[in-house]
């Protein structure tokens, strides 16, 4: 029997705001355990919460980004349950009435679009981190850092329309390509800003009822993403086609192994035991701020790619690229806004430009070499100042020290010999030095013409005009 897999996923996205959703704590990363706390995200007695506004305002700005129904009245909820990394022993969450409801995100695969439709996106708050000591084979303590506890979360929810591991990770890649553009989330999953919990069961293939589903955690890249849904997809199929039966549980992947291990029953929603929060006044934004909210919506990416596409007529690899990050489609427009070539710019920041960033394991925004630095540097190719070759040259210089390509080219004397009496001397030279090869030009074997530019090169240090040099050559040589 052929069988088919019915997934959906929960993406927990970190909100970019200062301090935590309830308090005035800093939701910095890195701090030392149980540092970034106070009385209210520790859940003493007596305190009481305060919502921070830009969290909502965070969440709305993500669903309108996902075409989702922002609701008018959406409330709190208590969700209980006893976990040692929740000092309340509840989670301030949103249950029956979430803050957006509905929507969709487009991804593409094997060059096919498939809209993914969004159950819901709902605000909550993060529980703490619990630590395992492991001393060889023997698991000694546990400790627990609350940090996070109190951090601002937006969970989106996506319906039950994902067939496959690569189709998962794709629609998580484009989530948090978007979530990144709106600059809410910064999408690090590394360090746990953004987290996905997958629902997934297999059914024979026509059917309509959903199979028993198991949820998959600890999945903190794209790459595990992909292959434990694909673990785990294989696991149910060869249980039901052995005559077993697929249990509801909690599973989590080992990444290590490639597995993924039982953890516990999976809870249904009533075990939580929902009730509103008492504490917190229900969220009930009127017309004029969903609307101002949406006007500071930017371009996203797969209307700039649109839009790259039709105005620069770059290949649509290029552009794919240079939209996979706002910041770098912005550098991208910067340098053209001085240097107006497309298709110039695109292969020297796709080749050189990123070559370099990945070797240093940094991020556009931290590129030491500006985009009107870039453009000079364009500028004196384009002029015939300097040739490829050495312009290559000239930007390592600058990515290592800062310095602006004139500055460097005049320092190390690299400007391009365009001389043609200076470039026919030593031409002349070359051709006098090398008889044999002349001669073997001469007699139809045309393929030594390289040696000869090679050796143009390399007696002027890569500074010959190439186009002016191979003009003399040809005139030298059919002479």
């Amino acid at each position: 029997m052929e069988y088919e897999a019915v997934i959906g996923l929960e993406v927990h996205a970190q909100l970019l705001t200062k301090s935590k959703i309830f308090c005035g704590c800093t939701t910095k990363f890195g701090a030392e355990p149980n540092t970034n706390t106070c009385p209210v995200c520790l859940g003493m007695p007596g305190v009481l919460p305060v919502l921070n506004k830009k969290v909502v305002e965070y969440a709305i700005k993500t669903g309108l980004a996902l075409h989702s129904e922002i609701s008018r009245h959406s409330v709190f909820a208590r969700k209980n349950y006893f976990y040692p990394d929740l000092p309340k022993g509840y989670q301030v969450s949103q249950y029956e009435f979430p803050l957006a409801i509905g929507g969709y995100l487009d991804i593409e695969v094997d060059d096919t679009v498939k809209r993914i439709g969004i159950t819901r996106a709902h605000v909550e708050e993060d529980a703490g981190k619990l630590m395992h000591e492991i001393d060889g084979a023997v698991t000694g303590n546990s400790y627990v850092d609350f940090n996070r506890t109190g951090v601002p979360l937006l969970e989106i929810v996506s319906e039950p329309d994902i067939r496959s591991g690569e189709e998962a990770a794709v629609y998580l890649q484009t989530l948090r390509t978007i979530l990144r553009y709106l600059e809410v989330c910064d999408g690090n999953m590394e360090e746990g800003s953004l987290r996905c919990d997958a629902n997934v069961s297999v059914r024979p293939k026509g059917e309509e009822r959903f199979g028993t589903r198991t949820e998959l955690k600890n999945m903190n890249s794209f790459r595990f993403v992909k292959t434990a849904l694909e673990y785990e997809i294989e696991r149910q199929t060869d249980v039901l086609e052995s005559g077993g039966t697929v249990v509801q549980e909690t599973r989590l992947w080992d990444s290590g192994r490639g597995v993924s291990i039982s953890m516990r029953g999976k809870e249904e929603a009533h075990d939580y035991r929902y009730f509103p929060d008492p504490d917190l006044v229900p969220i009930e934004p009127d017309d004029k701020w969903i609307e101002k909210i949406k006007k500071t919506l930017p371009e996203l990416p797969k209307e700039k790619k649109e839009r790259f596409d039709r105005e620069y007529s770059i290949p649509p690899s290029d552009s794919e690229i240079l939209t996979s990050s706002r910041a770098l489609a912005d550098y991208f427009e910067e340098c053209i806004k001085s240097f107006p070539q497309p298709k110039t710019v695109s292969n020297w920041i796709l080749s050189e430009l990123l070559r370099l960033l990945k070797q240093d394991d940094r991020e556009i925004e931290d590129c030491p070499v500006t985009p009107q630095q870039l453009a000079e540097l364009f500028q004196l190719m384009d002029k015939g100042t300097i040739s490829g070759k050495i312009a290559k040259q000239v930007f390592e210089e600058m990515y290592k020290t800062k310095a602006a390509a004139q500055e460097i080219v005049h320092k190390k004397g690299l400007e391009q010999v365009s001389d043609e009496s200076q470039l026919e001397d030593v031409i002349e030279k070359i051709l006098a030095d090398n008889p044999d090869t002349v001669k073997k030009y001469k007699s139809g074997k045309t393929k030594v013409f390289g040696f000869f530019v090679g050796q143009v090169m390399k007696e002027t240090r890569g500074k010959a005009n190439p186009e002016i040099a191979n003009k003399i050559l040809n005139q030298k040589l059919k002479a």
